[in-house]
């Protein structure tokens, strides 16, 4: 994620969910085992950033969802049939699902009862779910989407524009569209299909689909096929200049919104995405996911960029002025491999995602003839503030500046003292073995290290965390 007005920017559920329990003891989902030692997941991921947020005892491998909305009436009619495996002795589990209407849910074709608890969907099966047995959820729900309001964070959720409607936000926002079990250490594949009315887009991740119209309405299908973390979905419906095309044997799906410039900044900027990402796996490795694309949306209350997986999102605030701004897409592709490929384990490890991709801007920079990163390097360094740390920022400054520009010089002084040829080593080794699953940064420490032969955890610590001006390396 890019956020303008700021400077920029498989652990599995099973362990968070026995963290969890570990810590609180009575909480709902945590209430302990039956006799036969089925018991309820938790129903919390565990994540003090996220509070309430994602759920223990299964691990979702599927979602299959299947939406219509009409932008008349901001309604959203949905059937999500999700697919997961029991990660313990399963009595009920829930699902995150905000504001919406649910009708009937069964598991395995069983109906199931469930009940909503705030933004809680408590689903108990008919019969339970021993530890290690697959089962489809399919739930039918309705009604108009809610947007999600954070002061510290902004404005993200199921947003509806004046012709259509955009699903994006950091770190919540899927849960406001469709039921999921929100939080980036269970990620999944999906399956996604939009019926909106026709002469509307309607966008989304991954590879897209074949089409279908009928009545006076068209559905849009889309399939990522590489585990996504929930947060990274979108759904973008409106009026939009949609370009298909084909890069590197895959499709590219970029789009503009009908009101931005046919040849302006936003434009422009989209149609390098093929070039840069080329860039990016020159220096990362192969571009991980079987599409490219991007979408340009005009509405303000956009006001940050965010690397919705294989397809990310711009605001309009990134091409003021009509300006073009490959910055901000470099930030954002990158994020394809730090972020997307290899996520999270836990928010507070967010600078994974943010240093790594504030330094492929530095990178870019550098090719396309401005500013070197060691120049880049030295300007943050004379201006960073020290007493704020990398790792563990604390929520409120998830997307500050220590965690985006601090991150960068962490990642710039690994670069100094290992040299050329083992940091992109190191780089491309991270997002080879850790390719679709989930990480921390003692992780990345333990491969650093592994990679280059030397001991790193007292520089890294010194450029993440230490409280005063590390030396220069």
């Amino acid at each position: 994620m890019v956020l303008t007005g700021r400077t920029p920017r498989r652990h599995r559920l099973a362990i968070v969910t026995a963290f969890t329990c570990a810590v609180a003891l009575g909480a709902a989902g945590c209430t302990g085992a039956d006799n036969d030692g089925f018991r309820p997941g938790a129903a919390d991921a565990g994540d003090p950033y996220v509070p309430g947020r994602g759920n223990g005892g299964y691990d979702v491998t599927h979602y299959g969802l299947d939406v219509r909305y009409d932008p008349t009436a901001d309604r959203l009619t949905g059937r999500a049939a999700i697919t997961a495996t029991a990660t313990q002795d399963l009595s009920r589990f829930n699902l995150d699902l905000a504001g919406l209407d649910v009708g009937a849910v069964t598991v395995d074709q069983a109906r199931a009862e469930h009940r909503r608890d705030a933004s809680e969907l408590v689903v108990t099966p008919r019969d339970r779910l021993p530890r290690g047995r697959q089962f489809t959820v399919v739930v039918d729900y309705q009604g108009v989407p809610s947007a999600v309001t954070d002061g510290a964070l902004g404005s993200g959720g199921f947003l509806h524009t004046d012709d259509g409607a955009i699903a994006l936000g950091q770190p919540d926002s899927a849960a406001t569209w469709f039921p999921v079990n929100d939080h980036p250490s269970d990620k999944a594949s999906y399956d996604i299909a939009v019926t909106v009315p026709d002469g509307l887009a309607a966008l989304s991740n991954g590879v897209p689909g074949p089409r279908s119209s009928a009545d006076g309405w068209t559905t849009w299908r889309w399939s990522e096929r590489t585990p996504m973390a929930s947060y990274l979905s979108t759904l973008v419906i409106g009026n939009y200049r949609v370009v298909d095309g084909n890069h590197a044997g895959r499709p590219i799906v970029t789009a503009v919104a009908a009101s931005l410039p046919a040849t302006g900044g936003a434009a422009g900027s989209l149609a390098r995405t093929g070039e840069i990402a080329d860039f990016l796996a020159s220096r990362f490795g192969p571009y991980p996911f079987d599409s490219y694309g991007g979408i340009a949306v005009a509405d303000d209350r956009i006001s940050y960029a965010l690397e919705t997986q294989s397809r990310p999102v711009y605001g309009p605030a990134f091409f003021t002025d009509d300006r073009p701004n490959p910055g901000v897409v470099t930030h954002e592709l990158a994020h394809q491999w730090f972020g997307d490929s290899v996520s999270l384990s836990r928010w507070g490890d967010i600078w994974l995602n943010e240093g790594f991709a504030s330094y492929a801007e530095w990178l870019w920079e550098e090719h396309d003839g401005g500013r070197t990163a060691q120049r880049n390097f030295e300007l943050q360094y004379a201006v960073t503030d020290w007493s704020q740390p990398s790792v563990e920022p604390g929520r409120e400054r998830m997307f500050g500046t220590a965690v985006y520009k601090r991150g960068a010089l962490a990642v710039h002084a690994l670069r100094r003292t290992v040299g050329d040829d083992t940091f992109f080593r190191i780089l491309r080794t991270w997002t080879t073995e850790r390719a679709g699953g989930n990480a921390t940064t003692a992780d990345f420490v333990a491969l650093a290290e592994r990679v280059s032969n030397r001991q790193l955890r007292p520089l890294l610590d010194a450029w993440l965390v230490g409280g005063t001006a590390p030396t220069l390396p």
